[in-house]
């Protein structure tokens, strides 16, 4: 089937075998993530006291983001000096392993918040060392005119990943219990693994090329990073918008106290984001290319999530809040998708690690830190309230980096025959 898939324009890096072994266990690992990160927030929601499940659940957040901005740094000058795809076998198989050490605790009747903070943070401190080694190892698996249509398969395989481990988690939830689902996330990181064992032929930038673990190599990247206004401006808008608007883990409150649907129904929420964007990524595979406006489809994907944010933090019916959650992940996905090919177009080789270290500070720590942010305001208000001032935030942090940034507004795809992008 994926024979097939690769023979069409739309798909045709998964022509190339590396890519496609790494996006097939990725597509394995990511579920059993996003398993046991819907997991997670619906078992601190069960422990906490009743009148602190906001602040509980936004601690969460907290414990993702302090090992993002510790790290992330460091990793991507790690991910510049050394080789990516044995980084990346090493810090998989940290990352099962916490997932194990989890699974037998909870198998064991788990019944304290400190573990799955504990855990939890080990995970998110070994996934910074991940991230930009996995991200600047696609460039060097696929032909860089190929990588656009890499970068969009990789957003359909996130997507739909993100799809399947929450709508698993809420059916083993209700059904075989928590332990289990951390017990497969633990043991969907050998897909990843298996997949890194088989490649063949990685080509490996040239010795001279790669940089050294120092505080000079950590700031060569800061300074790449921010001298370059396309690359800046995305990131920021990035971390605002996402700041605002991340209502995740204010999810289970929605679904245990708000319309009331149990854990199958939590899984469905948790999953509707990813469903939007699963739909939206399958678009832009086939015509991202063609985008000429870049920068403005961009500024106004952004504005709808805030917009579809809102209206989800109004609603009181299962099926409109479903559609609101969908329609943040279809335009997060059109955002995403813009932003990565920017990034990575516009960084070379020898920096992409650390570009993408400095990145997940925004990317990942934005939505992580949000959390906490939307589960101190929930505690101070109410949940719906948390949600519709996220959504306002996001628009207003929209609209001030699309004035403050006249090179993202008019940032334009220019034919392949007239030179560079600008």
């Amino acid at each position: 089937m994926l024979t097939r898939l690769a023979a069409s324009p739309s798909f045709h890096a998964l022509h190339y075998r590396n890519f496609r072994l790494l996006w097939l266990g990725q597509l394995v690992s990511f579920s059993g993530t996003s398993m046991q990160a819907a997991a997670v927030l619906w078992h601190v929601a069960v422990l906490a006291p009743p009148d602190q499940k906001g602040w509980a659940l936004g601690m969460v957040g907290l414990v993702r983001f302090v090992p993002i901005v510790l790290f992330s740094i460091l990793s991507g000058v790690v991910a510049d000096a050394h080789d990516r795809r044995r980084l990346m076998l090493f810090t998989q198989s940290l990352m099962a392993l916490f997932a194990f050490v989890l699974a037998a605790l909870a198998f064991r009747g788990l019944d304290a918040l400190w573990p799955l903070y504990l855990l939890t943070g080990l995970g998110a401190a070994a996934g910074s060392f991940d991230g930009p080694a996995r991200q600047s190892l696609i460039p060097q698996l696929v032909p860089r005119e190929v990588l656009p249509n890499a970068i969009s398969l990789n957003t359909i395989m996130f997507q739909t990943a993100a799809v399947l481990g929450p709508s698993i988690a809420g059916i083993l939830i209700a059904t075989a219990g928590l332990p289990w689902v951390y017990a497969l996330n633990a043991a969907s990181f050998l897909a990843v693994l298996v997949a890194l064992w088989a490649m063949r032929d990685v080509p490996e930038p040239p010795a001279h090329t790669r940089s050294d673990v120092s505080l000079a190599a950590a700031l060569e990247g800061l300074k790449f990073t921010f001298s370059h206004p396309l690359i800046r401006s995305t990131m920021l808008l990035d971390f605002f918008a996402t700041f605002f608007s991340a209502a995740t883990a204010l999810l289970p409150i929605f679904a245990q106290d708000v319309l009331k649907v149990g854990a199958k129904g939590y899984g469905w929420l948790y999953a509707a984001p990813s469903v939007g964007a699963m739909i939206a990524g399958i678009v832009m595979v086939r015509t991202s290319e063609g985008i000429v406006n870049r920068g403005r489809v961009l500024l106004y994907a952004v504005g709808v999530y805030g917009l579809s944010t809102i209206a989800f933090g109004l609603s009181r019916s299962f099926a409109l809040t479903f559609l609101c959650l969908a329609v943040t992940g279809a335009a997060d996905t059109v955002s995403m998708v813009l932003r990565n090919v920017v990034r990575q177009l516009a960084t070379p080789d020898t920096m992409r690690g650390r570009m993408t270290g400095v990145n997940m500070v925004f990317f990942m720590g934005g939505p992580q830190l949000g959390e906490l942010e939307a589960g101190l305001v929930a505690q101070a208000t109410t949940a719906p309230w948390s949600v519709i001032t996220g959504g306002i935030g996001c628009i207003v942090a929209t609209a001030w980096t699309a004035w403050r940034t006249p090179e993202l507004r008019e940032y334009r795809r220019v034919p392949p025959d007239s030179g560079s992008e600008s």
